[in-house]
């Protein structure tokens, strides 16, 4: 099989598995699908693809790109097999594997006896890759001819006359180490010393009048010394630059000093009370009891939203007064409490319901998720945590407007959380069960498996994510539980169900008015005991705690004692304690013997008692309340407000309604309209499944045969100019760098002054900074055109 001439003709001659895998690792290129091969080609080769897929590189992947680039030059010259292994300064086994993933990625194409890195790899890199500056060049290039001709004579070289054999000459003078090393052998110390400073990069250093010109027999420095003989080119006016070929000379013509293609140790927590490994019964019991808490915290957090929604700020998100309330109820600080809500929200359990008055509620998915098992539910949240890109830890941090930022508003996404907190999670569950690793370990790991996308936040997220996978119970003790690991592979419920205690269905009541749940109460269970009686404490079993209070809340949604009762001896091993029971029924009777209802409000009872009691009362006074009748008061304030001021004392008044009957309020379930589950922000369009992608390549193949057909139908002797479909800029650019490469002609609609369309067959020549250099066929001569006058291209 002949080579390939192209990116294009790369892509060509590869297998579906291999298109389909290189769609899945790079899904940008499938979004919107492409026509055929050259599109792809054109695509791949993009400024803004080919960033996405290099900054999803390992270190030791990256290192070997930046070679190519190196060793390549700004022409993208083909490079051999051996070429880019001496580069590397590292053996072919370990060069290979990270060789073979970038040309699977299309970042680098040809064989092995022809590598190429795609043309826009060099632009992402940067001017520097590897630490090496510019190649000498286009280090030199700016000098005059006649200091061009100056250089070679103080090297003892002949000039040719021309310019740009002359810096040949001189390029493989100073790139050659044994005849860099006899020139070094004179060299000053002090500008052997400069040259180490800038042999490893970077590569360039501040000076004062680099520019100026020097000869040998005028160089009074060491700086000069090394001016006058090319080992040093001027980078403007306060600046000198190591050439590339220099710096590769002085590194013993190795780009790299190395590969680190060895991922950092994860070596164990230097804190006194953190120990390297634990048992993994202890890890796993410890995380699977706070999963437990964790399912049981957001729960809590919906409860309160339905019965209460905190309103949404009018720049979005939850206010600090809201986030506080949130936090008390919870019984956790607000940092706890911003994650819960931001937790809450991307599992989309809450959203903002959309009203005129916006409030964060409860989605209907919401009820879905309270009626699974508690396995369940945590895998749904877990999941949504490992992969959302929202950030709580910087709520009630600055912005760059001065602006706090607040919980579930627009500015907590940053597209490197998810990444990094898979990757910590990966990197502890790569060790023995039980055993953990500190976080300085954990961020060198990070930063290896991905030195670009980590970023400066790296620190902090690697933070957070340790502390956040605590708070959910997937670590425990420092380590990662079983379910932790799990939950990498998707199915982390049925682990958990197996560390978690069966649910029980019966309390124990006992006779100091608290009920001992012995382990999980199932849900029937837990929501009717959280109506009569109120948590006491919490551990391996909980304790409820019955009042007047508690019981009155069941009686104000409609139950009676014997409801309550029946609901207890059914729900306790023990038989009711006689204490209990009194309770119970003192408080039906005395529950409705003051009634509110809607005046501006009135007080009535039947009791004349129990009214005098209330009107005499120092702590009604707010109410202003006055007698109409000896079973009759009015108050100046809204029924809400009376029932909150007779309750505070201690009674048990009811809502009366225009009937004279006690009106039942149950709590309002408010629910938002459905909402879909907040995507995260990768900056990447949806990955395609494995059908998707195997569908996308077989229209490739379909649009590469269409291609040919349609070529050869051009083709058939008339040589007519083709009908041209629109071709964007970026894909313009890459099929024309293609034909360049390949030496093709191709046809060129492109626009005249005047705005007139017309097709030309061309040759390119060259295409750099926009502007594209092509032998024009018709008429011999060579054209320059800028490629936003070219509407389409196609190959002739």
């Amino acid at each position: 099989m002949p080579a390939p001439r192209s990116l294009a003709d790369d892509l060509r001659s590869r297998d579906d598995d291999a298109l389909a895998d290189l769609l899945l690792s790079r899904p940008d290129l499938a979004a919107p699908v492409p026509g055929d091969t050259s599109s792809l080609a054109a695509r791949a080769s993009t400024r803004v693809s080919t960033q996405r897929a290099v900054d999803r590189l390992t270190t030791p992947q990256l290192q070997v790109l930046e070679a190519l680039v190196a060793v390549a030059g700004p022409a993208a010259e083909p490079v051999a097999l051996p070429a880019l292994v001496r580069a590397c300064a590292a053996p072919r086994a370990r060069v290979l594997p990270h060789l073979r993933r970038l040309h699977a990625l299309a970042l680098v194409w040809g064989p092995d006896s022809a590598l190429r890195p795609v043309r826009t790899a060099a632009d992402v890199l940067g001017p520097t890759p590897a630490g090496l500056g510019a190649t000498l060049r286009e280090a030199l290039g700016t000098r005059s001819p006649a200091r061009v001709r100056e250089l070679t004579e103080d090297l003892d070289l002949p000039s040719s006359g021309d310019p740009v054999a002359d810096l040949d000459a001189v390029a493989a003078l100073l790139s050659d180490p044994s005849r860099l090393g006899d020139l070094l052998a004179g060299a000053p110390a002090a500008s052997r010393d400069l040259l180490d400073r800038l042999t490893w990069g970077p590569p360039t250093g501040a000076v004062a009048g680099a520019d100026r010109a020097v000869r040998t027999a005028d160089a009074g420095t060491p700086l000069e010394w090394l001016l006058a003989r090319g080992l040093l080119a001027s980078a403007g006016p306060g600046h000198v630059v190591l050439p590339r070929e220099v710096a590769v000379a002085l590194r013993g013509g190795a780009v790299l000093a190395g590969l680190d293609d060895a991922p950092p140790p994860l070596a164990a927590p230097s804190s006194p009370s953190a120990s390297a490994a634990r048992r993994p019964s202890l890890v796993d019991g410890a995380a699977a009891g706070q999963a437990a808490e964790a399912v049981r915290l957001v729960e809590s957090l919906l409860t309160a939203w339905s019965a209460a929604p905190p309103p949404v700020l009018r720049a979005g998100g939850l206010g600090v007064r809201e986030l506080k309330r949130l936090g008390d109820r919870l019984e956790v600080d607000g940092e706890q409490a911003a994650f819960w809500a931001e937790l809450a929200r991307a599992a989309g359990l809450v959203g903002d319901d959309g009203e005129a008055d916006a409030a964060w509620a409860p989605t209907p998915a919401s009820d879905d998720w309270l009626a699974l098992g508690v396995p369940q539910r945590w895998a749904v949240l877990a999941s949504a945590w490992l992969r959302t890109s929202r950030v709580p830890g910087l709520v009630g941090e600055k912005d760059a407007r001065g602006t706090a930022r607040t919980a579930l508003s627009d500015d907590l996404d940053r597209t490197s959380a998810a990444p990094v907190r898979r990757m910590v999670l990966e990197a502890l569950a790569s060790l023995e069960p039980g055993t953990g690793a500190s976080e300085t370990a954990l961020l060198e790991r990070v930063r290896w498996q991905a030195p670009r996308r980590s970023g400066a936040l790296a620190p902090r997220l690697v933070a957070w994510a340790l502390r956040e996978g605590a708070w959910l119970g997937a670590l425990g003790l420092g380590a990662v539980a079983a379910h932790g690991r799990a939950l990498l592979e998707g199915e982390p419920a049925e682990v958990l169900a197996q560390l978690l205690p069966e649910p029980v269905e019966q309390v124990l009541l006992q006779a100091d008015l608290t009920a001992v749940a012995p382990g999980p109460l199932v849900r029937t269970v837990a929501v009717e005991l959280a109506l009569v009686a109120d948590v006491d404490s919490r551990g391996g079993a909980t304790v409820y705690r019955f009042t007047p209070a508690s019981v009155r809340r069941a009686m104000d949604v409609g139950r009676s004692a014997d409801d309550v009762l029946a609901f207890l001896r059914g729900a306790s091993t023990t038989p009711v304690p006689q204490a209990l029971e009194v309770l119970v029924r003192d408080v039906a009777r005395r529950h409705g013997r003051l009634r509110v209802g809607v005046a501006s409000s009135y007080l009535r009872s039947d009791d004349e008692a129990s009214l005098a009691e209330v009107l005499t009362a120092r702590a009604a006074a707010p109410l202003r309340l006055r007698r109409l009748a000896p079973t009759v008061a009015a108050a100046q304030a809204d029924p809400a407000t009376v029932l909150e001021v007779l309750r505070a004392m201690g009674l048990a008044p009811a809502v009366e309604g225009g009937d004279g009957d006690v009106v039942v309020r149950a709590p309002q379930a408010r629910r938002t309209p459905p909402r879909q589950v907040p995507r995260p922000v990768t900056g990447d369009p949806p990955a395609p499944g494995e059908g998707q992608a195997a569908a996308v390549v077989a229209g490739l193949r379909t649009g590469d045969v269409e291609a040919v057909r349609r070529a050869a139908a051009e083709a058939d002797g008339r040589g007519e100019p083709p009908s041209l479909t629109a071709t964007d800029p970026a894909s313009a650019l890459a099929a024309l760098r293609d034909a360049a490469s390949a030496g093709r002609a191709v046809w060129v609609g492109m626009s005249d002054a005047a705005g007139r369309l017309t097709v030309r067959q061309l040759s390119p020549v060259a295409v750099d900074g926009g502007l594209v250099t092509a032998l024009d066929a018709e008429s011999g001569q060579v054209r320059t055109m800028s490629v936003h006058r070219i509407s389409g291209v196609a190959l002739a």
